[in-house]
């Protein structure tokens, strides 16, 4: 229903990386396909031990893409963007996240498949106590990525790797209208990690959501 596709995506060899441009906010599509550009330079294998590093540093350049994308377009301030990004090595990965764009982790429990979601969303829901009291608070962004400087660092998690393991990183296109439950079953329907994503956005869209609709499947072979 929107627009534009305000959603850029970048999958690589390393890295992956999903970003949601504001809506209702400038230039969405332009901020979420700047800070994926910038993004783009880091798809390379690193030591495992600097995965973090390398990566928090990588969100960092890209913040500072829209900064300069800013300076040079004065037209563009105030856009913004969330960002969720996945770089591994060996059998280990580390995930950013900034915003409400998502990262989920389907595993085999030995029982059942469980899916655990890795990141957290940085509303004001989950920061202020009594957010629901207040109309169209609880579901802003309280953390995004826009050019400054203070507060726009990512949560950064460290995950190791298991063969078998199925990771999900979305937009909240798809979050805010599945419930998890059908997420997890969906990721669960097929080994093709291409179908699965397919489905995923299809089932999205049944669900009538209204926003862009953004997904990558990543199926760890060997660990």
């Amino acid at each position: 229903m929107r627009r534009r596709n305000e959603d850029a995506v970048f999958s690589g060899r390393s890295l992956f990386a999903v970003a949601d441009g504001l809506g209702g906010h400038t230039s969405g599509d332009v901020a979420s396909t700047t800070v994926i550009e910038a993004l783009r330079p880091h798809d390379r294998q690193v030591d495992p031990a600097d995965l973090p590093t390398v990566l928090g540093r990588a969100v960092y350049a890209a913040n500072q893409a829209l900064h300069r994308r800013i300076e040079t377009e004065p037209e563009r301030a105030g856009m913004g963007t969330t960002l969720v990004a996945m770089l591994w090595s060996g059998t280990t990965a580390v995930l950013a996240n900034v915003g409400d764009s998502r990262a989920y982790l389907l595993r085999d429990t030995g029982r059942a498949s469980a899916i655990i979601q890795i990141t957290e969303d940085h509303t004001y829901g989950n920061l202020v106590a009594d957010a629901g009291d207040v109309p169209n608070l609880a579901g802003r962004i309280s953390r995004f990525l826009d050019g400054r400087a203070d507060g726009r660092s990512p949560d950064l998690t460290v995950r190791a790797l298991r063969a078998g393991d199925r990771f999900l990183l979305c937009s909240d296109g798809l979050s805010s209208a599945v419930p998890g439950e059908l997420i997890r079953d969906t990721l669960r329907s097929s080994n093709d990690p291409e179908k699965a994503a397919d489905r995923l956005v299809t089932l999205a869209i049944d669900h009538g959501g209204p926003d862009n609709i953004t997904v990558i499947v990543i199926d760890v072979r060997n660990a």
